[in-house]
């Protein structure tokens, strides 16, 4: 589970992450530019962009595939049905939290890119939105290491806790 605000790098991580240990990447923006959402960012609409996230999840699980999940979870009813699908599989979950400086997520989310939209204003309301992770997690700031650095610190993570 990749988490984080808008800007962090999170998506790009995520994608290499799962390249590197051979996993299926699902992410909330692609699956919202793929149902057609782009724009939409009432309760609902996000709602069902998690609940497709959620059953895209549960598929590959049921195909016995690895997963990184890629998204802002920044609340903990958004986090819920993670914990209930690796205790359905019996599988392990590992939260990796991805974070960046603030001046450096300005820079970033002020460019386009492939499937965000979050300006800064939306980095800031989903920051004042915010619930702290409470389990036992990864955190990994892109501003400081290489992905090929933060790649290998989560794959220890992984390793060493599994």
């Amino acid at each position: 589970m990749i988490i984080g605000l808008p800007g962090t790098g999170k998506t790009t991580f995520a994608q290499l992450l799962a390249k590197s240990l051979d996993a299926v990447h699902i992410n909330t923006d692609i699956i919202r530019d793929a149902m057609g959402k782009r724009g939409q960012y009432d309760a609902i609409t996000k709602s069902s962009i998690y609940e497709e996230l959620l059953n895209q999840t549960e598929a590959s699980l049921q195909n016995q595939k690895n997963v990184i999940v890629d998204g802002t979870f920044y609340q903990k009813k958004l986090r819920t049905p993670y914990y209930k699908l690796a205790k359905k599989y019996h599988i392990p979950i590992f939260w990796m939290e991805i974070k960046a400086n603030e001046a450096l997520i300005r820079t970033r989310v002020s460019k386009r890119r492939a499937y965000s939209e979050a300006d800064f204003e939306v980095y800031l309301k989903i920051k004042s939105q915010y619930e702290p992770l409470e389990a036992p997690s990864l955190e990994l700031w892109s501003d400081q290491f290489e992905l090929s650095e933060m790649v290998e610190q989560a794959k220890n993570y992984v390793n060493s806790t599994a």
